[in-house]
């Protein structure tokens, strides 16, 4: 094994597993995805940790939401510093376990960097105590903003430290305990991450680690002392969440699901500018970004000739292990084997629907065996809403591109499935993006830039089937504290003599 996973932390420090007598609950293994014959890690999962991993977030939360501001902040400076001199392991975890490029996984723990400096500067503010002078007669208003308490964080794959420590560091500084539950898939980066917060000396029970698999965090988000509930993955598995919390309404479920992300090409868009930025887009992270662009709306007038020149570039992409090859790649693999079935299912599913194909997604072989695949590029003649290639997430490398008349044609397309996280569009009028910004149902529509543009010091996610009203960037705070409000009088004399009818004193 290449790298030892400590177990679950809680009470401040690592509890191994493996010392129990007790056979495991379940034990998973892990493989590189580039390298199937690279074993990671291996990690025995004991259900009977829930107890004492709640608990210790419990009195944790007690500690921790007594602690100045001012504490806090130092904190998450210091864990921000213990991140500086882990980057090179850090990255390497991330590419190794996700499968994406080294580059790219070092683009993850800088921008997991820059977020402590975010959520200190710009979310943070958002919960600082608002003060009304004079509310009423004699009477001043006050809002505070108070922990909701014990927070669990339900990482994705995809963006194993990055996505999940804004959640952890919203909640931290608002004052909130923390139980993080990487995904079972990167187990190891998770833990890399948790090592960083047991050295910048955070309180014991603050930090909490439980490594494991989908029913594990299903148990513990059923816990009556969990009160946060933070979810980044699928529609269905967002579902099971509210299934399982509907019944508790201490519980806060915060949701940021998948999206069907469309990018519209006008007929007088800036074509270069948008292979580049749909290269990108579509195929970064082998497609695994829940804001890749799956479908683009393109002139009828461009179609042919931008897909041909798409369709070159796309067969250039340089695909290959993240960190061994002779040229660096922009795509690794995808994660796992059902990943890689759910990929090629989605391309024998376009053929039987009809669905042109200009470049096939398969599997690919390379010096090390693992789960690569090709970009997939289709044409669809028109939207099918019951088409389930066109209406469904395929999370891999694939765009769909659909030819349209008018600007209309296009917002309808976009409007077409149920999910509503982002969209784009690419044009020289500012009247074509006014209307998209008014008609498009998205949490997220840019103007000449991707779907994968989003900036932290921005709200992000989306409606419909995207999320949940919740979004993460900036506002991901207001989902770490609860209102208090509050009238104070200070001139007794005029509460006294103030007129009260029908009663007598």
């Amino acid at each position: 094994m290449k790298y030892q996973l400590k177990g679950n932390y809680y009470q401040g420090k690592f509890h191994n597993p493996h010392s129990h007598e007790k056979s495991p609950d379940r034990t998973i293994s892990k493989s590189c995805p580039a390298d199937l014959e690279s074993n990671l890690w291996e990690l025995h999962i004991r259900y009977e940790v829930i107890d004492k991993i709640v608990a210790s977030a419990v009195d944790g939360q007690y500690r921790w939401r007594k602690t100045s501001i001012d504490e806090r902040v130092n904190a998450l400076r210091r864990f921000k510093e213990c991140v500086l001199v882990k980057s090179d392991a850090l990255s390497e975890a991330i590419a190794l376990e996700t499968g994406k490029p080294l580059w790219e996984a070092k683009t993850e723990v800088l921008a997991l960097v820059n977020k402590v400096d975010i959520v200190i500067s710009y979310s943070l503010p958002r919960i600082l105590p608002k003060h009304f002078n004079d509310i009423s007669p004699g009477t001043h208003g006050h809002i505070y903003y108070r922990p909701i308490g014990p927070c669990l964080i339900i990482g994705p794959f995809n963006f194993p430290c990055n996505i999940a420590n804004n959640q952890i560091a919203n909640a931290l500084i608002a004052g909130n305990s923390i139980i993080f539950k990487p995904s079972e898939k990167t187990c190891y980066s998770g833990q890399l991450l948790i090592e960083c917060y047991h050295e910048a000396g955070f309180p014991s029970g603050v930090i909490n680690l439980a490594q494991g698999d989908g029913e594990l965090a299903r148990r513990i988000l059923k816990e009556k002392a969990v009160k946060g509930i933070f979810f980044t993955g699928s529609l269905e598995v967002g579902k099971k969440i509210l299934n399982n919390t509907s019944h508790d309404l201490s519980k806060l479920v915060s949701l940021e699901l998948g999206g069907k992300n469309n990018s519209i090409l006008c007929q007088d868009a800036n074509l270069d500018l948008a292979l580049r930025e749909l290269i990108k887009s579509c195929f970064l992270t082998c497609g695994q970004r829940c804001i890749s662009t799956a479908i683009v709306p393109i002139h009828r007038t461009h179609y042919e000739e931008f897909i041909e020149k798409f369709h070159r570039v796309a067969k250039t992409i340089i695909i290959d292990h993240p960190i061994i090859h002779d040229l660096e790649p922009f795509m690794g693999p995808l994660v796992d084997q059902q990943s890689l079935d759910n990929y090629l299912l989605y391309m024998g599913m376009a053929k039987r629907e009809g669905i042109e194909e200009i470049m096939r997604g398969k599997h690919l072989e390379r010096k090390h065996s693992g789960y690569y695949v090709s970009p997939s590029i289709h044409l669809a003649k028109s939207f099918n809403k019951n088409s389930h290639f066109l209406t469904n997430e395929i999370f891999g490398p694939n765009c769909t591109f659909i030819p349209f008349d008018e600007i209309e044609e296009a917002i309808q397309i976009s409007n077409s499935t149920e999910f509503g996280l982002a969209a784009s569009v690419f044009s020289s009028d500012i009247n074509n993006y006014h209307k998209c910004l008014e008609d498009i149902d998205a949490g997220q529509i840019n103007f000449n830039r991707s779907t994968i543009g989003a900036n932290p010091q921005l709200p992000f996610g989306g409606i419909k089937n995207s999320g949940n009203y919740r979004p993460a960037g900036i506002t991901t705070i207001d989902s770490c504290i609860f209102q208090l409000a509050s009238l104070e009088s200070h001139d007794l004399q005029d509460l006294k003599e103030e007129a009260i009818k029908g009663v007598s004193f």
